[in-house]
């Protein structure tokens, strides 16, 4: 990650310009770890996030509009309650780090005006947003509490002196001078000719560090200490005017960021570049960070699902095995069919019998084993008893088969419905879902006594102006095809893979706009990465559902077939209309 002291300092240049002196008009926080402060200046409406994310700690200026929880968290209330109103005075970079210092100015209940320090730090997994009392340099809250079992450097919640993390032993690059350059490299004994501008300065990333050194070891590679300062400060000196957002990218992939050119990465990706740090943030993050956090709410979910397709994929094999092993009943009939036609040449005793197989077209004879200590009749029953033994666990295997294929289907569908959620909403409508069918037991009750938000299917406008929806979880499947739609309408699914309902309201369907639900459907399925996806498609009036079915199971026998590409959809979203 390319979020370093430099990008921050481009950062904060851009926010000074932005946010510095407008008013806190409301605070959220969206997620666990992350908050956004919105700022009312010139009649305009700025959002500032905040995170604190272990894996995507960051801030910047926001236009994405995220769901908040029904019940604010504490952290939330505690910055509501001493920031609504105020104004950021000023921003600070502590040492060149990844630490940002906030002054903020405000006033409290009886009037008197107070200052608070909101200090975030950029550190990964040690990221954290603290709120700061001035006067006292008290804690009133952060947004991750850490106690002396975390951390034995320093302790982080209400009440406690706050306590900057560890100083760097690393220069600051924008406050340092030659006498400090010369004692650190005597200091640490660094050698000139390995030098590496991340081990000597703070705030310096790795790829930045390189690209700094081929620029000065260009013209001379034994550059001097006295060389080294001036390139230095002239590189810092010239950051406000040379900065260049920029996005390294494959075809597909973002792969880095930074806010200068970097040879070693320019000459292998394409570039995207960006006006400001804040839209490169936006942009480069959005999906990631989204991505991340569906996944970490849903692993527990996915775990469950597919703890219970590793059963029915075991039963599955297990149910096969005991079909194979029915395919001998027959014979244990013919030897009982067999003894019981000749079982006035049989005594008590014999151990077997060689007799003439009349089933078989060829004239042959058959050995059949005997219990010598029973009599022919015990014999006959025995063979009869496991005749039928056989005959009972073939149909019983073939009706747990045929129910255990129909609870793995409706697993794979749950499955690839929890990775096309775009919301905690959805999931949370998955996780309802598989209360209603048992496999989840205990449904958490809401001690607001609000009722939890529920999704509703995506909701398109075709380019023949035509109404088309998509189910995103089996109930919403059900809804769609059994419910919501007449039977006139047009049913889409992928053939034989997981995936959504798609219905096109309408009676009489032009080619473009089933060619636009086919690409819907695939894309909205188990397949949505493959390539030449089938999709069948049908009147809603040949749908039917078997009685005791799970959620979303349909069959139906007449339909058409076409072949698509879930690729097309990047290029179809753009032409359609969501609502």
């Amino acid at each position: 990650m390319a979020l370093d002291g430099i990008y921050l300092h481009g950062l904060v240049y851009n926010l000074k310009n932005l946010v510095l002196n407008a008013k806190i008009d409301k605070i959220n926080q969206p997620e666990k770890d992350e908050i956004i402060l919105t700022f009312r200046k010139d009649r305009k409406n700025l959002k500032l996030l905040i995170s604190a994310s272990s894996k995507f700690p960051r801030i910047h200026i926001t236009n994405t509009n995220k769901v908040n929880p029904l019940k604010a968290s504490t952290f939330t209330m505690v910055l509501r309650k001493y920031l609504i109103g105020g104004k950021i005075t000023s921003f600070e970079q502590l040492s060149g780090d990844r630490i940002l210092k906030l002054n903020i100015e405000s006033t409290d209940e009886l009037g008197f005006d107070s200052k608070y320090f909101l200090i975030v730090e950029i550190m990964g997994r040690h990221s954290n947003i603290t709120l700061i009392r001035e006067r006292d340099n008290k804690v009133m809250e952060c947004i991750k509490h850490i106690t002396p079992d975390i951390n034995s450097f320093r302790v982080l919640y209400p009440g406690v002196n706050y306590v900057y993390p560890p100083a760097s032993s690393r220069l600051n690059p924008f406050d340092f001078t030659l006498d400090n350059l010369k004692d650190y490299f005597s200091t640490n004994d660094i050698c000139m000719s390995e030098l590496v501008f991340t081990n000597v300065f703070t705030g310096i990333s790795k790829p930045l560090s390189y690209n700094l050194y081929n620029s000065l070891s260009k013209e001379n590679k034994n550059f001097s200490i006295d060389e080294l300062y001036n390139f230095i400060n002239n590189f810092i000196s010239s950051l406000e005017t040379n900065f260049s957002y920029r996005i390294y990218k494959t075809d597909s992939l973002y792969k880095d960021f930074y806010c200068l050119p970097l040879d070693t990465l320019e000459n292998t990706y394409s570039v995207l570049t960006f006006e400001n740090p804040s839209e490169l943030l936006e942009e480069f993050f959005l999906i990631r960070d989204k991505q991340e956090r569906l996944n970490s709410k849903s692993i527990d979910l996915q775990r469950l699902i597919q703890t219970n397709i590793d059963r029915c994929n075991k039963k599955s094999k297990k149910l096969y095995n005991m079909l194979k092993e029915c395919e001998e009943k027959e014979s244990f009939k013919i030897k009982g069919d067999l003894l019981t036609s000749y079982i006035y040449t049989l005594k008590k005793g014999d151990k077997e019998a060689n007799l003439l197989n009349f089933y078989s077209e060829e004239e042959e004879y058959l050995t059949i084993p005997l219990d010598e200590f029973k009599s022919p009749s015990e014999n006959i029953q025995l063979l009869y008893k496991k005749y039928n033994k056989y005959k009972k666990s073939e149909e019983s295997a073939i009706y747990q088969l045929e129910q255990n294929d129909g609870e793995l289907q409706y697993l794979n569908s749950v499955f690839t419905n929890i990775q096309n959620c775009d919301n905690y909403v959805e999931i949370n409508d998955i996780k309802n879902e598989l209360i209603e069918t048992g496999y989840v037991r205990f449904k958490k009750t809401n001690k607001n006594g609000k009722k939890d938000r529920s999704s509703k299917p995506l909701h398109f406008i075709s380019s023949d102006g035509l109404d088309i929806y998509v189910g995103k979880n089996n109930l919403q499947n059900d809804y769609l095809s059994l419910k919501f739609a007449s039977n006139n309408h047009l049913w889409f699914h992928t053939k034989n893979i997981p995936g959504s309902h798609v219905i096109v309201s309408a009676p009489h369907v032009p080619d473009k706009t089933i060619e636009e639900a086919a690409i819907l459907a695939a894309f909205y399925s188990k397949a949505k990465n493959s390539t030449k996806v089938p999709v069948d498609y049908t009147l809603v009036k040949n749908l039917k559902k078997p009685n005791g079915s799970k959620p979303g199971m349909v069959i139906y026998h007449t339909n058409y077939s076409l072949y698509t590409e879930p690729s097309y959809y990047t290029k179809l979203i753009e032409t359609l209309t969501q609502i």
